[in-house]
């Protein structure tokens, strides 16, 4: 492979972590407590930079209880990325679901070892997301101390406006919450299916590579893992909704800026946390981005997925989710 060459005069070399998480839905406390047992784990294996997953706070199915693990913008998932950074001297980043004044964000908060919190709301929720948050607005670039670094959560790795915002930066945070097709709708679904999950999980594995392809920096990607049941919305505005049982698919992961997989756990390979050395430094992206909305060529069907489920899931926002994910967050 063709050497990339630095276009950074920030490249230096240090020990990333990445974590792979599976929690309960809507236990923050506890979840809090597994996660910090993950980054001791990372922190013991030499890790200067780690990676939390999206939704670090609570798993996010389409469940009542997920709700719960919405939070004021003052809270302890933020206390415990500040106490790590600060007393360990590192660098920390992961997302959660913050009510901050009328709505909800998926925010991603990144934190230096002097304390110094940087945050992104994620700019797009996926499908059934779109049930407890809304849009962000900003372009998830932070200049730290160690340079730029760029944050993008889950979906945002396939889409070509992230990777455009992102273009110049010396390392880009991620974590994804990403589920596959129901497993439990008969023969003739799983045929139909088959080869859509199949696409689905080849994508969910690949797009940190890609993504640093086209961005030119090293990506630390941090997952999800484990089998869930959640209910299916079907029709928006209606209350009628579908069992889904599935599992989250990708892999935690820590990607050179070339695209190299320096390290994975797959998500079937359950919790768990990936070490490697990573060259950090902005460098000459191997691809372009192109002008079309979506990175890869999505098939038809999960189009069509990504906007029923949109459709259904803002709906339900509008009318109900918002209000249940204030008055957890004690903002009603």
């Amino acid at each position: 492979m063709e050497k990339v060459e630095p276009v950074s005069d920030q490249v230096r070399t240090v020990r990333a972590a990445a974590v792979q998480f599976q929690g309960v839905v809507g236990d923050v406390r506890e979840n809090l407590r597994r996660l910090e047992t993950l980054i001791a784990e990372a922190l013991d294996r030499g890790a200067e930079w780690i990676a939390i997953p999206e939704f670090a706070t609570s798993p996010l199915p389409f469940l009542p209880d997920a709700h719960r693990s919405v939070l004021p913008p003052e809270n302890p998932a933020v206390d415990l990325l500040v106490r790590t950074a600060t007393q360990h001297g590192v660098r920390i980043g992961g997302s959660l679901l913050i009510a901050d004044g009328d709505e909800i964000y998926n925010r991603y908060h990144f934190v230096e070892p002097d304390g110094t919190v940087h945050r992104h709301d994620k700019d797009l929720p996926t499908m059934w997301e779109n049930a407890f948050y809304g849009p962000g607005h900003d372009d998830g670039r932070f200049a730290t101390a160690d340079g730029a670094v760029g944050a993008a959560v889950c979906w945002e790795l396939i889409r070509n406006q992230t990777a455009r915002r992102l273009r110049g930066v010396d390392v880009v945070m991620t974590g994804t919450h990403w589920w596959s097709v129901p497993e439990n709708w008969g023969g003739a679904v799983d045929r139909t299916f088959g080869p859509l999950a199949q696409y689905n999980r080849y994508l969910s594995e690949n797009a940190p590579s890609e993504f640093a392809r086209r961005v030119g920096a090293p990506v630390l990607q941090a997952s999800h893992c484990g089998e869930f049941a959640t209910d299916f919305l079907l029709v928006p505005g209606m209350a009628r909704t579908a069992p889904y049982t599935t599992r989250y698919v990708g892999a935690t992961q820590i990607v050179a800026a070339d695209g190299t997989v320096l390290t994975a756990r797959n998500t079937a390979e359950g919790p768990g946390v990936v070490v490697a050395d990573v060259e950090l430094g902005a460098q000459q992206p191997r691809l372009p981005i192109d002008d079309d909305f979506w990175t890869p060529r999505l098939p038809l069907a999960l189009r069509l997925y990504w906007h029923q489920q949109n459709a259904c899931a803002t709906r339900y926002y509008r009318d109900r989710g918002r209000a249940f994910g204030l008055a957890a967050a004690g903002r009603a």
